[in-house]
This record gives structure tokens, C-alpha cells and sequence, in this order.
């Protein structure tokens, strides 16, 4: 990841996170059930905000301002039933962190699409289909512009196959997962143009202590030997939490639509090929396909 070299015209300038109060603030966590998805949720409400998390199992019904949705993001129907339930008139910002990483076979949905892909980009397109046009829209005084920031891997020059996305011709796990990491970053882009009234980013956390390369190795001692071994390479979930919410919330990013951001919340360019407009259409003309498929 390369780190931008900000011109005089952008002076970011994070707000501190013990001076925030986000009283008012509605904020939609999508994934924010466990690892950072939870943290920020935590952050966010400690600070007064709003949040409402989407996921499989909710753990924090003892705390204040934390509201949950259940939902399976495997599912594509079962996302856009999400995006169609969100308050997204109301919401402020929406956070996408759920995901997962391919492991050493290839594992399908139920609908037909390979798991990593399925969890950790496609259900966020389709969730970000269904809100994008509301979003924002029923808020009687804003403070800020509707924002979503999409959590993956940006700037890292991972490049999909296209031509098999859903790795149905061969399968090798980084591939597959290459492929979710194009998908979002090109997501953020698309974003950005498609939605004029909504603000795009892109989030790359780095490498966290959290569960979501548990599946990589497919053996649990493995993973468990691995992460000890590059333990001190990583960050803690609230370490990271505490890093972004000042991110989520600063003026510094009004028509900054489309930039990405590295774990120490400086923005870094984004990978050449996201911005390459023939393969960005042809990424997401698979990606509809697929949904096509899967939807029915």
C-alpha cells in the first residue's frame, strides 16, 4: 500500500476520539456482531451514538444503544431482506466488516456461490443496492452527507478473474479470495459514481487479531501456530476501533468520495486495476450476473 501524499487543498485532520460526542449519530454495523465489527460498534456507542448491528450471533444485549438484526450473509436473499429492513432513511453511516477468508477447499452457499465471495463481498453489494438510493433521505437535520465505508483489502494490486469469478473452472483459496478483495475496493469506486448522494470508502485494517483467518489454513493448530508466530505484526480490534471512529465522523472527508484508508487512518491509493474502467464494469457485470443467478 502506497500512502497519498496529500496536496495543500487536503490538510487531513482527525478530530480527537476523547473530544467526540456522537449523541444523534445512526450508525449501521454490518458484521458488527464480533472482531472489529464489534469493537467499533462498542466505540461508537460509548461515544453516544446510535448502532445497529447485522449478524449471526448477538453478544452484547446487556449494553446501551446497540440494536441487532439477525441475518445470514451467506445468503444473498437473506441479505437483500436486510437491505430492505435497514432504516437506511435514518442512518448516518454504514459500516460493512463482516467477512470471512477462502479456505484450502472450495465451499459453496446454498445458492450456488463460493462462500468467501458470497459473505464478504457480494452480500454487500446487494445490502448497499437496496439502501444506496434511501439512505440518509428521512433525516430531519444532518450533519453529515450519508457515508459508507467498506472494509477489505484496497491498495494491495489484487486483480479478480473475471472470467471465473465464482472459481467454478479451478479453485485456489488466495485466488478466491483475491477475488473479494477486487470486488470491494472496485465496489468503493462504483460507489462513488453510482450513488451521488452518498459518500464511498474504502478501509484497509491491516492484519488484526481477530478469527477471520481461521479458515485459511483449515487446521485450527496451524492457524493457531501462525497467528502466534505473526502476532506481533498485528493490531487489537479496539486498537483499531479507537484509530477509526474519529475517521468515520471527520469533516475532512466531505467530497472525498471514493478514497481509501490504511489502518492508521491515512489515505493510500488505491490499487491501479480498480481504476481501470473496462475491468471495473466487467467485475461488477460478473458480480450482477452472479447475484442474478443466486437471486433467481
Amino acid at each position: 500500500m502506497k500512502r497519498v501524499e496529500l496536496d495543500k487543498s487536503w490538510n487531513m485532520s482527525l478530530p480527537a476520539l476523547d473530544s467526540l460526542r456522537l449523541t444523534g449519530l445512526n450508525v449501521a454495523v454490518i458484521g458488527g456482531t464480533g472482531g472489529i465489527g464489534r469493537a467499533l460498534s462498542h466505540q461508537l456507542a460509548a461515544k453516544g451514538a446510535n448502532v445497529l448491528v447485522v449478524g449471526q450471533t448477538f453478544r452484547d444485549q446487556q449494553l446501551p444503544r446497540i440494536g441487532f438484526l439477525k441475518a445470514d450473509l451467506s445468503s444473498m436473499r437473506d441479505a437483500k431482506r436486510i437491505g430492505r429492513e435497514l432504516p437506511a432513511g435514518n442512518l448516518d453511516i454504514v459500516v460493512f466488516t463482516t467477512g470471512i477468508m477462502a479456505g484450502p477447499l472450495r465451499e459453496v452457499t446454498s445458492e450456488g456461490i463460493e462462500r468467501d465471495l458470497a459473505v464478504s463481498y457480494l452480500s454487500r453489494l446487494v445490502i448497499l443496492n437496496e439502501i444506496a438510493p434511501r439512505l440518509g433521505k428521512d433525516r430531519a437535520k444532518a450533519d453529515l452527507r450519508p457515508r459508507v465505508f467498506v472494509m477489505g483489502f484496497p491498495g494491495t494490486d489484487q486483480r479478480a478473474n473475471v472470467d471465473d469469478l465464482n472459481s467454478e473452472r479451478s479453485y485456489k483459496r488466495f485466488v478466491a479470495h483475491s477475488n473479494t478483495v477486487a470486488g470491494n475496493e472496485v465496489l468503493v469506486l462504483e460507489a462513488a459514481r453510482r450513488f451521488p448522494d452518498v459518500d464511498a470508502f474504502g478501509l484497509n485494517p491491516g492484519f488484526v487479531k481477530t478469527n477471520i483467518r481461521a479458515n485459511l489454513l483449515g487446521s485450527r493448530k496451524l492457524f493457531a501456530v501462525v497467528e502466534w508466530l505473526t502476532s506481533f505484526m498485528m493490531i487489537e480490534p479496539d486498537v483499531y476501533a479507537e484509530r477509526l471512529v474519529p475517521l468515520l465522523v471527520s469533516h475532512d472527508l466531505d467530497a472525498r468520495s471514493g478514497t481509501m484508508f490504511n489502518n492508521k487512518a491515512e489515505a493510500i491509493l488505491p490499487s491501479s486495476s480498480s481504476k481501470e474502467p473496462i475491468y471495473a464494469a466487467a467485475l461488477m457485470e460478473a458480480s450482477d450476473g452472479l447475484l442474478r443467478r443466486a437471486l433467481g
